[in-house]
């Protein structure tokens, strides 16, 4: 034992030097990650994250277009990339012009939901899961069912 404490005193003289080695280690260690952490993402193509919606309605037996119809899209718009700040559930309240489409910028990728309510019409609601740049759905309204 002797012997070792007084090798590693010569090769660090009194033991103060061995702290500073162990911190230009860390230090070193710790930038070589991140570089490499940096290198990954500049490799990567960069994507908008985000799509261009477009959302068609039609009803009945000849598939007409319904104009007027209220559409409900909603989706969580991610928080920070420091996750400081929750999701935030967002809810847009829309209407289809008289060909029966209404456009939507810049929707997140991933899942939303999609309702639709027009008059004379089964109320419509399902989940889609966003993929590409544009993306163009297609939902047809069925007839009420009778309760009588």
């Amino acid at each position: 034992m002797g012997n070792r404490n007084s090798s590693l005193s010569r090769a660090f003289g009194t033991g103060r030097a061995l702290p500073l080695v162990l911190c230009a280690f860390l230090l070193q260690t710790t930038t070589l990650v991140a570089q490499s952490q940096s290198n990954d993402k500049k490799d990567k193509p960069k994507e908008s994250g985000t799509t261009n919606l477009h959302i068609e309605v039609t009803a009945g037996d000849k598939s007409e277009p319904v104009g007027n119809a209220s559409v409900y899209v909603r989706f969580e718009r991610p928080g920070s990339l420091l996750r400081l700040h929750k999701d935030k559930k967002v809810e847009m309240n829309l209407r289809t012009n008289q060909e029966g489409v209404t456009k939507v910028s810049d929707v997140p990728r991933g899942k939303v939901l999609i309702q639709v309510i027009a008059s004379g019409w089964k109320t419509f609601g399902q989940w889609y899961t966003l993929e590409k740049e544009e993306e163009t759905i297609k939902i047809k309204l069925e007839k009420p069912p009778h309760w009588y």
